[in-house]
């Protein structure tokens, strides 16, 4: 259904028009008498041997929803019921911020691919809160990936991380350190070995002051040589957080089917999508490798059907995330990922 009527819709209109139309839609069905019970029959897969036990969470099923989908927490109880085993909601920094000018989302529909520059577009930590404080449905696990201002000096960024963190605590189930989106000035140089040790060490010291500390992530880039690879494994030990997130989007756009003279025309942004699957299993591969499986992995990037989905869990990954595989394949790519782990 999605791929013969939706899909062609949908494609028609403005890519960030069509997802805030999407999520409304979905939010109508729900409500209708029996919705929910029909969509839970449509996408949900429940079988006990899906279940994951990583980070001290208790995941039902290994297939997760991406960073930056439910930006703001608005979505993530309708968002439970297309089968996914967690939720990653935000970014969120702590004040609110309009992000880049539109357009700033795009398709690239030879590519499977999507750049956006969207810039941490978020209604602020304060709202974030509100949507999230009075959770109710336990079932699916909600992690809260954090960033900071684009007005905040890199020198301050800690800060920015350290509010949304100490707000945050009560409601999530793990933590996301995002330095690693190219959407917001000198994000990225963050990554770098001495200044990334200081932020993931101060998270950590008010982490273990808390009753039962929480894990804490950290997103990285595709775009890491091996000898920042390398370093990343060596921050991971010494500050203690609890694994990897890899990746996010990428800067690179070479071998894309899609005219250079569109790609360059749309500019700046993060490619995501079908391009970055070999990339993304790479950087898995090697720091599941590289570190000898020390801790685990959650895998994203380029996972447009199930046997992408696959490929990360061989290469080491625990877990897998979704984001823009969905635009094209459509809802069902939880549950058909599910299904090929069962039948494999």
């Amino acid at each position: 259904m999605y791929k013969s009527l939706l899909k062609p819709i949908l494609f028609r209109l403005k890519a960030e028009q069509a997802h805030h139309l999407t999520m409304k839609l979905f939010r109508l069905a729900l409500s209708l008498p029996f919705g929910k019970s029909i969509m839970r029959k449509q996408f949900c897969l429940e079988d006990e041997s899906l279940h994951r036990e990583v980070f001290g969470l208790s995941f039902k099923n290994p297939v997760g929803l991406a960073a930056g989908f439910d930006k703001d927490g608005k979505y993530f109880k309708e968002l439970e019921n297309l089968g996914f085993g967690f939720i990653e909601i935000g970014t969120v920094t702590p004040k609110g911020q309009a992000g880049n000018p539109q357009p700033r989302l795009f398709r690239l529909p030879q590519d499977g691919a999507l750049i956006n520059r969207m810039g941490f577009n978020n209604e602020g930590l304060d709202t974030f809160v509100n949507r999230i404080k009075n959770r109710s449905d336990d079932q699916v696990i909600i992690g809260g990936n954090i960033g900071k201002n684009k007005l905040t000096p890199n020198e301050e960024a800690y800060k920015d991380y350290e509010i949304c963190f100490e707000a945050l605590f009560p409601y999530v189930d793990y933590f996301v350190v995002n330095v690693s989106s190219p959407n917001t000035p000198n994000l990225r140089d963050l990554q770098e070995k001495e200044p990334l040790t200081k932020l993931l060490a101060g998270l950590q010291t008010l982490n273990q002051a808390k009753m039962g500390p929480k894990p804490i992530l950290l997103k990285i880039a595709p775009d890491l040589s091996d000898g920042q690879l390398d370093d990343i494994i060596d921050i991971v030990a010494t500050t203690g957080i609890d694994g990897i997130i890899a990746t996010n989007t990428t800067i690179d756009r070479s071998n894309l089917a899609t005219e250079m003279s569109t790609v360059e025309q749309i500019g700046a942004g993060g490619l995501s999508g079908a391009p970055l699957r070999k990339r993304s299993t790479e950087v898995i591969r090697y720091i599941h490798t590289k570190s000898k499986g020390a801790f685990p992995i959650i895998g994203v990037g380029g996972i447009s059907k199930p046997a992408d989905a696959i490929e990360k869990l061989e290469a080491g990954a625990s877990l897998v995330q979704v984001y823009s595989g969905m635009v094209y394949y459509g809802p069902t790519l939880i549950k058909d990922i599910n299904k090929a782990l069962l039948d494999a």
